[in-house]
Protein backbone atom coordinates (compact mmCIF):
# COMPACT_ATOMS: atom_id res chain seq x y z
CA UNK A 1 0.00 0.00 0.00
CA UNK A 2 1.23 3.38 -0.94
CA UNK A 3 1.85 5.67 1.74
CA UNK A 4 0.98 9.04 2.70
CA UNK A 5 3.76 11.58 2.10
CA UNK A 6 4.41 14.76 4.60
CA UNK A 7 6.54 17.42 2.76
CA UNK A 8 8.00 20.11 4.85
CA UNK A 9 9.59 23.73 3.39
CA UNK A 10 11.04 26.55 4.96
CA UNK A 11 9.96 30.41 4.20
CA UNK A 12 11.30 33.58 4.38
CA UNK A 13 14.53 34.91 6.47
CA UNK A 14 16.49 32.16 8.51
CA UNK A 15 16.18 31.51 12.24
CA UNK A 16 17.68 29.37 14.81
CA UNK A 17 15.76 26.03 15.51
CA UNK A 18 14.61 25.76 12.39
CA UNK A 19 16.67 22.29 11.75
CA UNK A 20 14.80 21.48 15.08
CA UNK A 21 11.41 21.62 13.44
CA UNK A 22 12.48 19.81 10.39
CA UNK A 23 13.77 17.16 12.52
CA UNK A 24 10.81 16.78 15.06
CA UNK A 25 7.84 16.88 12.15
CA UNK A 26 10.16 14.27 9.99
CA UNK A 27 10.97 11.62 12.93
CA UNK A 28 7.01 11.81 14.27
CA UNK A 29 6.04 11.26 10.69
CA UNK A 30 8.20 8.67 9.93
CA UNK A 31 7.10 7.32 12.89
CA UNK A 32 3.79 7.20 12.09
CA UNK A 33 4.23 5.74 8.59
CA UNK A 34 4.66 8.48 6.41
CA UNK A 35 7.10 9.44 3.68
CA UNK A 36 8.26 12.66 4.03
CA UNK A 37 10.50 14.39 2.03
CA UNK A 38 11.88 18.62 2.37
CA UNK A 39 11.37 20.41 -0.30
CA UNK A 40 14.41 22.81 -1.36
CA UNK A 41 14.34 26.77 -1.40
CA UNK A 42 10.82 27.20 0.19
CA UNK A 43 7.51 28.28 -2.60
CA UNK A 44 10.42 29.17 -4.93
CA UNK A 45 10.08 26.64 -7.58
CA UNK A 46 6.61 25.17 -6.16
CA UNK A 47 5.27 28.91 -7.24
CA UNK A 48 7.07 29.08 -10.59
CA UNK A 49 5.78 26.08 -12.12
CA UNK A 50 9.39 24.41 -12.22
CA UNK A 51 10.24 21.11 -11.09
CA UNK A 52 10.57 21.14 -7.42
CA UNK A 53 14.38 20.24 -5.99
CA UNK A 54 13.49 17.66 -3.15
CA UNK A 55 15.10 15.22 -0.66
CA UNK A 56 13.45 12.26 0.81
CA UNK A 57 14.03 12.12 4.70
CA UNK A 58 15.15 9.11 7.07
CA UNK A 59 15.73 8.88 10.48
CA UNK A 60 19.37 9.32 9.95
CA UNK A 61 19.44 12.40 7.62
CA UNK A 62 17.43 14.12 10.52
CA UNK A 63 18.71 12.74 13.70
CA UNK A 64 21.60 15.13 14.81
CA UNK A 65 20.42 18.21 12.93
CA UNK A 66 18.32 19.67 15.88
CA UNK A 67 21.95 21.53 17.61
CA UNK A 68 22.66 22.72 14.14
CA UNK A 69 21.84 26.31 13.21
CA UNK A 70 20.59 27.67 9.37
CA UNK A 71 18.65 25.54 7.59
CA UNK A 72 19.10 22.14 5.95
CA UNK A 73 15.94 23.01 3.27
CA UNK A 74 17.58 26.53 2.51
CA UNK A 75 14.89 28.97 2.41
CA UNK A 76 13.26 31.78 0.17
CA UNK A 77 10.52 34.83 -0.04
CA UNK A 78 8.82 33.72 -2.71
CA UNK A 79 5.39 35.03 -2.11
CA UNK A 80 2.96 31.68 -3.94
CA UNK A 81 0.12 33.96 -3.34
CA UNK A 82 1.26 36.73 -5.82
CA UNK A 83 -1.11 35.35 -8.64
CA UNK A 84 -3.80 32.83 -9.18
CA UNK A 85 -1.34 31.21 -11.47
CA UNK A 86 1.21 30.55 -8.84
CA UNK A 87 -1.07 29.24 -6.60
CA UNK A 88 -2.28 26.68 -9.15
CA UNK A 89 1.40 26.01 -9.74
CA UNK A 90 1.64 25.34 -6.12
CA UNK A 91 -0.71 23.01 -6.08
CA UNK A 92 -0.23 21.20 -8.79
CA UNK A 93 3.43 20.29 -8.26
CA UNK A 94 2.45 19.28 -4.38
CA UNK A 95 -0.18 17.25 -5.88
CA UNK A 96 2.36 15.72 -8.69
CA UNK A 97 4.55 15.11 -5.60
CA UNK A 98 1.75 12.89 -3.71
CA UNK A 99 1.96 15.44 -0.69
CA UNK A 100 -1.25 14.39 1.51
CA UNK A 101 0.23 17.00 4.48
CA UNK A 102 2.59 20.22 4.14
CA UNK A 103 4.22 21.49 7.23
CA UNK A 104 5.44 25.10 6.58
CA UNK A 105 8.19 26.33 8.72
CA UNK A 106 8.05 30.90 8.52
CA UNK A 107 6.43 33.84 9.30
CA UNK A 108 3.78 36.42 8.35
CA UNK A 109 4.30 35.34 5.33
CA UNK A 110 5.18 32.06 4.48
CA UNK A 111 1.95 32.00 6.88
CA UNK A 112 -0.28 34.47 4.66
CA UNK A 113 0.98 31.84 1.76
CA UNK A 114 0.01 28.75 3.23
CA UNK A 115 -3.18 29.86 3.68
CA UNK A 116 -3.94 30.40 0.22
CA UNK A 117 -2.77 27.03 -0.41
CA UNK A 118 -4.67 25.15 1.62
CA UNK A 119 -7.85 27.17 0.40
CA UNK A 120 -6.55 26.73 -3.29
CA UNK A 121 -6.24 22.75 -2.37
CA UNK A 122 -10.12 22.54 -1.56
CA UNK A 123 -8.79 20.08 1.53
CA UNK A 124 -6.76 17.53 -0.39
CA UNK A 125 -3.73 18.97 1.25
CA UNK A 126 -3.76 19.64 4.61
CA UNK A 127 -1.44 22.56 6.42
CA UNK A 128 0.42 23.12 9.24
CA UNK A 129 2.44 26.32 9.87
CA UNK A 130 5.12 26.62 12.19
CA UNK A 131 5.57 30.07 13.22
CA UNK A 132 9.59 31.40 13.36
CA UNK A 133 10.96 34.87 13.46
CA UNK A 134 13.80 36.64 15.41
CA UNK A 135 11.56 39.93 15.32
CA UNK A 136 9.20 37.75 17.95
CA UNK A 137 6.36 39.59 16.14
CA UNK A 138 3.54 37.10 15.85
CA UNK A 139 0.92 37.08 18.06
CA UNK A 140 1.44 33.77 20.10
CA UNK A 141 -0.81 32.60 23.22
CA UNK A 142 0.44 34.09 26.65
CA UNK A 143 2.64 36.40 24.19
CA UNK A 144 5.05 33.40 23.85
CA UNK A 145 8.29 34.49 21.69
CA UNK A 146 8.44 33.31 18.01
CA UNK A 147 10.93 30.69 18.02
CA UNK A 148 14.69 31.69 17.01
CA UNK A 149 14.38 34.78 19.04
CA UNK A 150 15.63 34.14 22.23
CA UNK A 151 18.92 32.64 20.60
CA UNK A 152 18.93 36.15 18.86
CA UNK A 153 18.72 37.75 21.41
CA UNK A 154 21.40 35.61 23.63
CA UNK A 155 23.68 36.09 20.76
CA UNK A 156 22.78 39.97 19.93
CA UNK A 157 23.52 40.57 23.49
CA UNK A 158 27.17 39.01 23.63
CA UNK A 159 27.89 41.58 20.40
CA UNK A 160 26.17 44.36 22.23
CA UNK A 161 28.24 43.77 25.40
CA UNK A 162 31.64 43.62 23.55
CA UNK A 163 30.75 46.84 21.99
CA UNK A 164 29.89 48.54 24.99
CA UNK A 165 33.24 47.58 26.34
CA UNK A 166 34.25 49.12 23.07
CA UNK A 167 32.69 52.16 23.44
CA UNK A 168 34.03 52.66 27.08
CA UNK A 169 37.81 51.93 26.43
CA UNK A 170 37.85 53.92 23.45
CA UNK A 171 35.32 57.05 24.58
CA UNK A 172 33.22 56.33 21.70
CA UNK A 173 29.26 56.01 20.78
CA UNK A 174 27.76 53.22 18.87
CA UNK A 175 24.52 53.34 16.98
CA UNK A 176 23.40 49.64 16.08
CA UNK A 177 20.92 48.75 13.86
CA UNK A 178 19.10 45.78 14.75
CA UNK A 179 16.23 43.64 12.87
CA UNK A 180 13.01 43.78 13.42
CA UNK A 181 10.50 45.20 10.49
CA UNK A 182 7.13 45.25 12.85
CA UNK A 183 8.23 45.10 16.37
CA UNK A 184 10.96 46.94 18.44
CA UNK A 185 11.10 43.47 20.41
CA UNK A 186 14.81 42.21 19.13
CA UNK A 187 16.26 45.71 19.99
CA UNK A 188 14.60 46.42 23.01
CA UNK A 189 15.48 42.86 24.41
CA UNK A 190 19.12 43.11 23.16
CA UNK A 191 19.58 46.58 24.83
CA UNK A 192 18.23 45.42 28.17
CA UNK A 193 19.51 42.09 28.41
CA UNK A 194 22.98 44.06 27.68
CA UNK A 195 22.29 47.01 29.76
CA UNK A 196 22.99 49.34 26.31
CA UNK A 197 22.36 53.23 26.96
CA UNK A 198 19.18 53.26 25.03
CA UNK A 199 16.82 52.00 22.21
CA UNK A 200 14.69 53.34 19.98
CA UNK A 201 11.87 51.44 18.38
CA UNK A 202 8.83 52.49 16.59
CA UNK A 203 6.26 51.85 18.83
CA UNK A 204 7.23 54.99 20.79
CA UNK A 205 6.32 57.14 18.48
CA UNK A 206 3.39 54.79 17.09
CA UNK A 207 1.65 52.92 19.65
CA UNK A 208 -1.74 54.71 19.92
CA UNK A 209 -1.50 56.84 17.07
CA UNK A 210 -3.74 56.92 13.69
CA UNK A 211 -2.15 53.87 11.41
CA UNK A 212 -0.71 56.73 9.01
CA UNK A 213 1.31 58.40 11.71
CA UNK A 214 5.25 58.96 10.19
CA UNK A 215 8.32 59.05 12.45
CA UNK A 216 9.96 62.25 11.98
CA UNK A 217 14.11 61.26 11.44
CA UNK A 218 14.68 64.15 13.22
CA UNK A 219 12.73 62.96 16.46
CA UNK A 220 15.24 59.79 16.43
CA UNK A 221 18.38 61.81 15.99
CA UNK A 222 17.43 63.98 18.57
CA UNK A 223 16.69 61.26 20.93
CA UNK A 224 20.23 59.40 20.54
CA UNK A 225 21.80 63.19 20.66
CA UNK A 226 19.91 63.86 24.03
CA UNK A 227 21.09 60.64 25.19
CA UNK A 228 24.62 61.84 24.33
CA UNK A 229 24.39 65.11 25.65
CA UNK A 230 23.36 64.09 28.91
CA UNK A 231 26.24 61.20 29.30
CA UNK A 232 28.60 63.92 28.73
CA UNK A 233 27.49 65.98 31.26
CA UNK A 234 27.45 62.91 33.58
CA UNK A 235 30.96 62.78 33.01
CA UNK A 236 30.25 59.38 30.61
CA UNK A 237 31.16 60.34 27.18
CA UNK A 238 30.62 57.14 25.45
CA UNK A 239 27.36 54.56 25.02
CA UNK A 240 25.64 52.30 22.52
CA UNK A 241 22.32 53.41 21.18
CA UNK A 242 19.91 50.25 20.13
CA UNK A 243 17.98 51.29 16.74
CA UNK A 244 14.67 49.02 15.37
CA UNK A 245 15.38 49.02 11.65
CA UNK A 246 11.47 48.92 11.38
CA UNK A 247 11.91 53.02 11.91
CA UNK A 248 12.35 52.94 8.47
CA UNK A 249 9.08 52.06 7.45
CA UNK A 250 7.38 55.05 9.32
CA UNK A 251 9.59 57.28 7.96
CA UNK A 252 8.68 60.65 6.81
CA UNK A 253 8.61 60.29 3.19
CA UNK A 254 11.18 63.43 2.82
CA UNK A 255 13.27 61.12 4.75
CA UNK A 256 14.29 58.96 2.01
CA UNK A 257 14.60 61.16 -0.66
CA UNK A 258 18.45 60.18 -2.55
CA UNK A 259 17.68 56.56 -2.22
CA UNK A 260 15.78 55.83 -5.19
CA UNK A 261 17.55 52.15 -5.72
CA UNK A 262 15.80 50.60 -2.92
CA UNK A 263 14.23 47.60 -3.75
CA UNK A 264 11.33 45.46 -2.81
CA UNK A 265 11.07 41.37 -2.19
CA UNK A 266 8.05 39.55 -3.76
CA UNK A 267 5.70 40.45 -0.72
CA UNK A 268 6.10 44.05 -1.32
CA UNK A 269 8.42 44.64 1.51
CA UNK A 270 10.84 47.56 1.19
CA UNK A 271 14.55 45.85 1.58
CA UNK A 272 15.35 47.18 4.61
CA UNK A 273 19.15 46.18 4.10
CA UNK A 274 19.22 48.66 1.26
CA UNK A 275 18.09 51.56 3.31
CA UNK A 276 21.75 52.61 5.43
CA UNK A 277 19.66 53.92 8.64
CA UNK A 278 22.51 53.13 10.31
CA UNK A 279 24.94 55.65 7.97
CA UNK A 280 21.78 58.40 7.71
CA UNK A 281 21.66 58.54 11.61
CA UNK A 282 25.73 58.69 12.32
CA UNK A 283 25.81 61.50 9.78
CA UNK A 284 22.80 63.36 11.50
CA UNK A 285 23.57 63.15 15.02
CA UNK A 286 27.35 64.09 14.09
CA UNK A 287 25.94 67.15 12.64
CA UNK A 288 23.92 67.78 15.48
CA UNK A 289 26.55 67.40 18.52
CA UNK A 290 28.59 69.18 16.57
CA UNK A 291 25.74 72.12 15.88
CA UNK A 292 25.70 72.14 20.19
CA UNK A 293 29.49 72.33 20.58
CA UNK A 294 30.10 68.68 21.65
CA UNK A 295 33.03 66.46 20.13
CA UNK A 296 31.77 63.26 19.67
CA UNK A 297 33.20 60.26 17.80
CA UNK A 298 30.10 57.87 16.26
CA UNK A 299 30.08 54.96 14.88
CA UNK A 300 27.42 52.71 13.61
CA UNK A 301 26.82 48.56 13.10
CA UNK A 302 24.26 46.69 11.92
CA UNK A 303 23.27 43.56 13.97
CA UNK A 304 20.62 41.03 12.58
CA UNK A 305 22.36 38.57 9.52
CA UNK A 306 25.29 37.09 12.12
CA UNK A 307 22.35 36.16 14.14
CA UNK A 308 19.87 34.34 12.26
CA UNK A 309 21.83 31.32 11.64
CA UNK A 310 23.40 30.94 14.69
CA UNK A 311 23.30 27.95 16.41
CA UNK A 312 19.68 27.46 18.69
CA UNK A 313 20.50 27.99 22.53
CA UNK A 314 18.66 24.93 24.52
CA UNK A 315 14.98 26.74 24.75
CA UNK A 316 14.81 27.21 21.22
CA UNK A 317 16.15 23.51 20.69
CA UNK A 318 13.47 22.28 23.11
CA UNK A 319 11.03 24.42 22.00
CA UNK A 320 10.81 23.98 18.52
CA UNK A 321 10.98 19.95 18.90
CA UNK A 322 7.85 20.21 20.33
CA UNK A 323 6.52 22.71 17.71
CA UNK A 324 7.64 20.22 15.09
CA UNK A 325 6.16 16.97 16.74
CA UNK A 326 2.85 19.09 17.47
CA UNK A 327 2.62 19.96 13.73
CA UNK A 328 2.47 16.44 12.84
CA UNK A 329 -0.06 15.48 15.34
CA UNK A 330 -2.09 18.33 13.94
CA UNK A 331 -2.70 17.04 10.60
CA UNK A 332 -2.55 13.33 11.96
CA UNK A 333 -5.12 13.88 13.73
CA UNK A 334 -7.91 15.50 10.46
CA UNK A 335 -6.71 19.37 11.56
CA UNK A 336 -5.63 21.59 8.80
CA UNK A 337 -5.31 25.63 8.25
CA UNK A 338 -3.89 26.48 11.29
CA UNK A 339 -0.25 27.89 13.37
CA UNK A 340 0.63 25.40 15.72
CA UNK A 341 1.84 27.33 18.85
CA UNK A 342 2.80 26.03 22.71
CA UNK A 343 0.66 27.48 25.62
CA UNK A 344 1.53 25.97 29.25
CA UNK A 345 2.99 23.16 27.64
CA UNK A 346 0.45 21.84 25.55
CA UNK A 347 0.05 22.56 21.76
CA UNK A 348 -2.53 25.05 20.53
CA UNK A 349 -3.66 25.65 17.04
CA UNK A 350 -4.41 28.87 15.66
CA UNK A 351 -6.79 28.78 12.59
CA UNK A 352 -4.95 30.90 10.75
CA UNK A 353 -8.25 32.66 9.67
CA UNK A 354 -8.61 34.12 13.13
CA UNK A 355 -5.27 35.66 12.89
CA UNK A 356 -5.91 37.62 9.87
CA UNK A 357 -6.30 41.32 9.82
CA UNK A 358 -9.14 42.40 8.57
CA UNK A 359 -8.29 45.56 7.22
CA UNK A 360 -5.15 44.28 5.44
CA UNK A 361 -6.58 40.12 4.83
CA UNK A 362 -2.72 39.67 6.57
CA UNK A 363 -1.51 37.63 9.35
CA UNK A 364 -1.71 40.05 12.37
CA UNK A 365 1.86 41.24 13.80
CA UNK A 366 2.56 41.59 17.06
CA UNK A 367 4.61 44.62 18.43
CA UNK A 368 6.61 45.99 21.61
CA UNK A 369 3.65 47.13 24.52
CA UNK A 370 5.09 50.55 25.50
CA UNK A 371 2.75 50.63 28.58
CA UNK A 372 4.02 47.22 29.91
CA UNK A 373 5.71 46.60 33.48
CA UNK A 374 8.49 45.34 31.36
CA UNK A 375 8.91 47.75 28.78
CA UNK A 376 8.58 50.65 31.37
CA UNK A 377 11.32 48.45 33.46
CA UNK A 378 13.46 48.43 30.11
CA UNK A 379 13.13 52.12 29.71
CA UNK A 380 14.18 53.01 33.17
CA UNK A 381 17.54 51.74 32.47
CA UNK A 382 17.86 53.98 29.59
CA UNK A 383 20.14 57.30 29.35
CA UNK A 384 17.80 59.11 27.79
Amino acid sequence: MQRDTLAILVGGGPAPGINSVIASAAIEALNNGLRVIGIYNGYKELASGAEPQIIELSFEDVARIHTTGGSILRTSRTNPAKTAENLDNCVRALTKLGVRYLVTIGGDDTTFGATKIAERAGGKISVACVPKTIDNDLPLPDDAPTFGYETARAVGTQIVETLLEDARTTGRWYIIIAMGRKSGSLALGMCKSAGATLAVIPEEFLQGKPADTTIALSDVVDTITGSITKRAAQGTPYGVAVIAEGIVEHLAPDALDGFENISRDSYGHVRLADVPLGSVLRDAVRARTKEIGLETTVLTKDIGYELRCAKPIAFDIDYTRSLGYGAVRFLLEGGSGSLITLSKGRIVPLKLEDLLDPKTGRIRTRSVDITSDTYRIARSYMTR
